[in-house]
């Protein structure tokens, strides 16, 4: 049986879709359905960085969990890379960190035998973000997003990996009440039908 194997963050994770639980599990309803030789395991936590990601990536490798032929791979990463951290005047994890950590993670699967995608990050809603309402410490800014979503975009061009663009994909109706960075049902339903499309286009599903 195929795995489609998705490592990300709290929106990976499917925070605030109080429906269907984000549009990692929305994917995993649809296999369901629809493709029963296809299993979806999510592996999104909240508050992860490009560092914590490698750390269990790392992990899911030793165990064996990334050996099989039959896998994909859906890496969701870098919102909280680009969040600057008040107190220390800083990003959470500098562009040239962050710029190494996804070469870290490319270079951690490039060997098996698995396809695998990267979904950029999503837009935020500025003036609910600076600060988020449920950290003051914290901002997240389109024009950071942007840059990290490039860094991205473009390892991905050069390494002829595929990468599913859903910056600017959502609008304010597509957030949860006053958050302004995880998608409501709405938004999670817009990125599933997304990474589905590339799913599809990549027979993958």
């Amino acid at each position: 049986m195929d795995k489609i194997l998705i490592f990300g963050d709290s929106i990976a994770q499917g925070y605030w879709d109080d429906e269907f639980g984000g549009w990692a599990e929305r994917l995993k309803i649809f296999c369901m359905k629809n493709d029963e030789d296809v299993t979806v395991h999510n592996h999104g936590y909240s508050g992860d960085t490009s560092e914590e990601l490698l750390k269990r990536l790392e992990f899911e490798r030793k165990n064996g969990r990334l050996e099989d032929k039959d896998v994909a791979i859906i890496f969701a990463i870098g919102m909280n890379d680009s969040g600057f951290i008040h107190s220390e005047d800083s990003l959470q994890v500098n562009q040239e960190k962050f710029k190494k950590n996804i070469d870290k993670i490319i270079q951690s699967v490039k060997k098996l035998q698995i396809k695998y995608f990267f979904v950029g990050i999503n837009n935020v809603i500025d003036s609910m973000t600076d600060p988020v309402p449920w950290h003051l410490d914290i901002s997240y800014k389109n024009e950071n997003i942007k840059k990290y979503n490039k860094i991205i975009k473009l390892i991905c061009e050069e390494n002829n990996i595929n990468f599913i663009d859903i910056f600017n994909l959502l609008n304010r109706s597509d957030f949860y009440n006053d958050d302004g960075v995880h998608p409501n049902p709405k938004g999670h339903q817009k990125i599933f039908e997304i990474v589905k499309e590339s799913l599809i286009k990549n027979k993958i599903i």
